[in-house]
């Protein structure tokens, strides 16, 4: 198998972690000892299923040396049948590896933040938005993820300029990682008096939130304003100034937090978001540096593409990645967006392994 000496490289990393687990020096320092613990997490199974392989050559191997040095019928007869079992196995085991060696992405288990904004369409595209909060807000729910609004604009009419969605639980990124893009929509709007379709569009952006080991902010980089929270309209919800406006100074980056009525609170969720949008643009610039066939696949995560489509006469929903329709969007904007999710996952691994062949 030509994976063999990548295979071997890898056992020898996961040995070597073990090793540093155990050093004392590495033990005192609790960063790099989670850095190793969440390395040794993601080499595991590869290095079990290695393993296991490397078992199923060895008994191939003895049975094939018994057919050459014996002359039993009833000898040779058993060793035939657990040669072609285990070939069978072997075959199994080496898809397995593939798929296993197939590039992960580090952030896959994390909470995500998912900002959606208004685009094109005026108030049409703030209720768009605000539909599309609400669908992952109910997906969520249906896998027992934790969600909470951190942020959101309102438009006044039901709408939403912006929101900013935490998605909490283990995996939150692995399954929305493939919804960062342009959303469309295509429905008569209730303001229109002629029945005419209108199409409008709302961004979505799905960001894993970093951890504190990953993203340090330096305190004299950021400015903070604070204000009095407000609602639609601009009428006051709260009679101090507990909303908080942060501003990074080397990016310029802003972030408004008043959804709670404490300062502090309000303070602290502003800090995660601008943590998470740091991490995110450090993320962006890698996957720049990979070069164009990362970008080509279906999670590059590429926000100016035009993913997806919600036709509200047809009752059809669209994917431009994977050619993808379904005739089912009540539903789909009620949450069961599992079907996408699969088959993006699917192919986005598919021609992961096919750039694993021809390199």
């Amino acid at each position: 198998m030509i994976l063999t000496k990548q295979l071997s490289r890898v056992e020898e990393r996961f040995e070597e972690v073990d090793r540093l687990m155990a050093d004392p020096a590495v033990l005192s320092d609790y960063a790099r000892i989670m850095e190793l613990a969440q390395e040794r997490r993601t080499l595991e199974e590869l290095v079990n299923t290695f393993r296991q392989y490397q078992d199923l050559q060895r008994q191939l191997a003895d049975n094939r040396a018994l057919l050459a040095e014996n002359e039993d019928p009833e000898l040779l007869e058993l060793a035939e049948l657990e040669i072609a079992e285990l070939s069978a196995q072997e075959t199994k085991l080496e898809d397995e590896l593939r798929r296993q060696l197939a590039p992960k992405d580090r952030n896959d288990d994390k909470n995500v933040i998912v900002e959606i904004r208004a685009g094109a369409g005026g108030d049409e595209a703030g209720l768009f938005a605000a539909d599309l909060l609400r669908m992952y807000t109910r997906w969520a729910d249906d896998h027992k993820f934790k969600t909470a609004i951190m942020s959101a604009s309102e438009t006044g009419v039901g709408g939403i300029k912006e929101a900013i969605l935490e998605v909490r639980g283990s995996g939150a990124y692995s399954h929305l990682k493939y919804e960062s893009g342009v959303h469309r929509v295509q429905r008569v709007p209730t303001t229109e008096s002629q029945g005419r379709v209108h199409t409008s569009t709302a961004t979505v952006a799905v960001l894993p939130e970093a951890e504190d080991v990953e993203i340090d902010v330096n305190p004299n980089e950021m400015k903070i304003d604070v204000f009095r929270s407000s609602g639609p309209g601009g009428q006051s919800v709260n009679t101090t100034d507990s909303a908080v406006r942060l501003t990074h100074l080397p990016t310029g980056l802003v972030i408004s937090c008043q959804d709670e009525k404490s300062q502090l609170q309000n303070r602290l969720k502003a800090i995660r978001i601008l943590k998470t949008k740091l991490y995110d643009i450090e993320m962006q610039r890698q996957l720049k540096d990979m070069g164009t066939a990362r970008r080509s696949q279906v999670g590059s995560g590429d926000r100016s593409e035009k993913i997806r489509t919600y036709n509200f006469p047809q009752s059809r929903v669209t994917d431009h990645r994977i050619n993808k329709t379904v005739f089912r969007l009540d539903a789909v904007l009620d949450g069961d967006l599992d079907e996408f999710i699969t088959e993006l996952a699917t192919s986005d691994q598919t021609q992961q392994l096919q750039a694993m062949g021809e390199a």
